[in-house]
C-alpha cells in the first residue's frame, strides 16, 4: 500500500478505527473532542507524522502519536501499525458511566412493576379489606 502524501484527520482517525464513521470523526472534530499537539484542530487539516492526540469518544478517552498516514480502513490488525498508542493506564481501564436501571427507565425482570396476577391478588386484597 502507498503512503498517501496529504490525509485529514477525519478520514485519518476513521481509517485507523478510532471513530465507526468519517462523520462521527468529523463531528468529534467540531465538538472540540480532538486534539492535536494541544489545540482543537478542524476536521480537514493535514496529519503528519508525529503528530500527538488527545481525543475524547464515548467509549474511553485516546492519546496517540502518529508513526505513518493511512487513508483508507483497513482491519484492526494493520491498523495499529500506523500509530503509537500512549494512553495513561487508568484512562483504558476506566469503564464508561454505567446509569442504573431505574434512570434509564427500564426495569429489572420480576422486580418492580406487579404481574397481572399480582395486580389481581393485590386488587383481590384491598377490596375485601374495604368493605368490612
Amino acid at each position: 500500500m502507498s503512503t498517501p502524501e496529504k490525509v485529514r484527520v477525519d478520514k485519518y482517525l476513521w481509517s485507523i478505527r478510532v471513530f465507526k464513521t468519517r462523520s462521527q470523526a468529523a463531528d468529534a472534530c467540531d465538538g472540540g473532542k480532538v486534539k492535536m499537539n494541544g489545540s482543537s484542530v478542524k476536521a480537514a487539516k493535514p496529519v503528519n507524522i508525529g503528530d500527538k492526540f488527545e481525543i475524547r469518544s464515548e467509549a474511553r478517552k485516546w492519546v496517540i502519536e502518529v508513526t505513518g498516514l493511512l487513508s483508507n480502513r483497513v482491519a484492526y490488525s494493520e491498523a495499529i501499525k500506523y500509530y503509537l498508542d500512549t494512553t495513561p493506564d487508568e484512562d483504558k481501564l476506566a469503564p464508561a458511566f454505567v446509569p442504573s436501571v431505574f434512570q434509564t427507565g427500564k426495569r429489572q425482570s420480576k422486580i418492580g412493576r406487579p404481574t397481572k396476577k399480582d395486580r389481581r391478588s393485590i386488587e383481590g386484597f384491598m377490596e375485601g379489606d374495604g368493605e368490612e
